[in-house]
């Protein structure tokens, strides 16, 4: 099945896998360019034609600006790639952008250490992360999933609010799940790096 040969509005929900009220219908689906997601950015993905909005709150956007600055810090002594945001669009495949909540790019992927000046990165990241939000569903994490490790992505990280877990996925489908009793790591793509889930979630929802 393709965009192309969806006859109605329930097709296209099965297809994509996320709720109708993320399905953005103008332009019509299947017509969506990459000019129409810079325009209403960074509110959608293009996924096959169509605008897809993302599902993202408050207290998920804290959770990934907390992870951002431990990243950012551990980089700061360990040169070894950047860090994009939730608002960093990167182009996985032709009629493909996503935009996942926090990027690491290792310095392997860009010449001379020079990124594209780009408004849509052509280069997948070692490592995305999505911090899940109510409007997620299994079937859209799944595709993304094959879609990021399609492009080259050597470890992805899906963290639970509300669970407080992080599945760590090494390949599309096989994965650790991580309490706040664990912590997480790098792994080879960022050799060195360590956190506290505990301390993660404490930092995003601290009280004076």
């Amino acid at each position: 099945m393709s965009v192309g040969t969806i006859d109605n509005i329930e097709e296209l929900i099965e297809y994509l896998g996320v709720p109708a009220r993320r399905i953005r219908l103008h332009p019509p689906p299947g017509t969506a360019t990459e000019e129409d997601v810079l325009r209403v950015q960074p509110w959608c993905e293009l996924i096959d034609g169509v605008l897809v909005e993302r599902a993202m709150g408050w207290y998920e956007s804290r959770i990934a600006a907390v992870l951002i600055y431990f990243f950012e810090d551990f980089l700061q002594v360990h040169d070894l790639g950047i860090v994009l945001g939730a608002d960093g669009m990167m182009r996985l495949q032709l009629g493909q952008v996503r935009i996942p909540d926090v990027a690491f790019y290792s310095w392997s992927l860009f010449p001379d250490r020079e990124p594209p000046l780009e408004k849509i990165l052509s280069a997948v990241p070692d490592l995305p992360v999505e911090v899940l939000s109510e409007g997620n569903t299994d079937k859209e994490m799944e595709r993304k999933r094959r879609e990021f490790f399609g492009g080259g992505t050597k470890l992805m990280w899906i963290v639970d609010p509300e669970k407080r877990t992080v599945d760590v996925y090494t390949s599309v489908d096989e994965f650790t799940t991580l309490t706040e009793n664990d912590t997480l790591d790098g792994g080879a793509v960022l050799p060195g790096f360590t956190l506290s889930i505990k301390a993660w979630f404490e930092q995003a929802w601290k009280r004076a």
